[in-house]
């Protein structure tokens, strides 16, 4: 059986900006090390982003997804930047979405997505031959942290059947409070996250159904987008429990991340 992960996909397009942006090591050996932690090669690797909203939660139908640019500001080159692994097989797309169904949530297949940088960016150092499927699935936008958490339960049985659950977005994700106005509240959240994901599947549940009560919680994620993806890893993890596979208490200077693996 595959793990699933919570991975911090860092900002942009950063594995083509490495001299310009040198403080994401850490990260990105982290993500390289994801394939030797597996027991197997996936079949296809499904992602979770905190960069793809619907009202649903829509499944990537695409045959070969293109690139989705979804960030501003940065060089010429890295809106050239190329991804090219293949999307999922149609007998996959078809399981995952009659999973969500038969789970009693809406869903609906997108023919066109593309791979935003939450999952081209992590996955070009994961899989940099590009050598596996990758599909993704959206986030639902009313960002409701008990159906994401049922949504990963649903999807659970992928596990067993070649597909590595990957939810991509940040454990703290306030672009508004970045440099030294981050280092306490990204600090503090990161704390109760850690101690959150080390209880109990029960306990560990409820406690991320309240995650709004945590501390620095609304600073550390003034939207929820870039957390909401975890809700989906730790419904499919079941009873599995969570190794900390990334941290870092200096990211940038002064944020504190980190990254989970469960099972």
């Amino acid at each position: 059986m595959l793990p699933t992960y919570f991975i911090s996909h860092g900002g942009g397009p950063w594995p083509w900006l490495k001299k310009e942006m040198p403080f994401y090591d850490q990260l990105e050996k982290s993500l390289a090390a994801i394939p030797g932690a597996l027991t197997e090669k996936p079949r296809a690797v499904l992602v979770i982003s905190g960069h793809w909203e619907e009202s649903d939660f829509a499944v990537m139908a695409t045959a070969h997804p293109p690139m989705i640019y979804d960030y501003g500001g940065f060089p010429a080159h890295t809106y050239q930047v190329k991804y090219s692994a293949p999307g999922a097989p149609p007998d996959l797309v078809s399981r995952v979405e009659t999973l969500i169904r038969d789970a009693g949530f809406a869903t609906h297949l997108d023919l066109e997505r593309g791979y935003d940088h939450g999952t081209f960016s992590p996955m070009v150092v994961i899989y940099p031959k590009a050598d596996v499927p990758v599909f993704q699935l959206s986030i639902r936008a009313d960002y409701n942290p008990e159906a994401h958490l049922r949504l990963g339960e649903a999807l659970a049985p992928l596990r067993e059947e070649g597909v590595l659950i990957v939810a991509s977005g940040l454990s703290y994700h306030n672009l508004r409070a970045f440099g030294g106005a981050g280092r306490a509240p990204s600090l503090e959240f990161d704390k109760w996250l850690s101690e959150t994901l080390a209880l109990d599947p029960a306990a560990r549940r409820l406690r991320l159904l309240d995650w709004r009560e945590a501390p620095s919680a609304l600073i550390a994620h003034p939207e929820a987008d870039h957390l909401i993806p975890l809700m989906v890893a730790v419904g499919a993890a079941e009873s599995e429990k969570a190794t900390r596979v990334y941290h870092e208490d200096d990211f940038m200077g002064s944020l504190t991340v980190s990254s989970f693996k469960f099972g």
